[in-house]
């Protein structure tokens, strides 16, 4: 069995690009006014943002 803490910081630099990625493609969906697939980025800029903020909390909280 792998080790999931072996694969974490590979896990956070993926959602790191993946949440800048979202981010690019909202404003640029916005800039050619395809309001649809701006505000489809954006929301997936927010989840990946949620989802980073939520790792790093959990991360900090003491182990058992």
């Amino acid at each position: 069995m792998s080790n999931p803490q072996r694969f974490e910081p590979i896990g956070r630099f993926v959602l790191r690009g993946l949440r800048i990625g979202a981010s690019t493609m909202a404003v640029l969906e916005l800039l050619r006014q395809d309001w649809p697939g701006g505000i489809t980025a954006a929301l997936a800029w927010l989840t990946f943002l949620q989802v980073e903020r939520r790792l790093k909390t959990d991360s900090q909280e003491p182990g058992d």
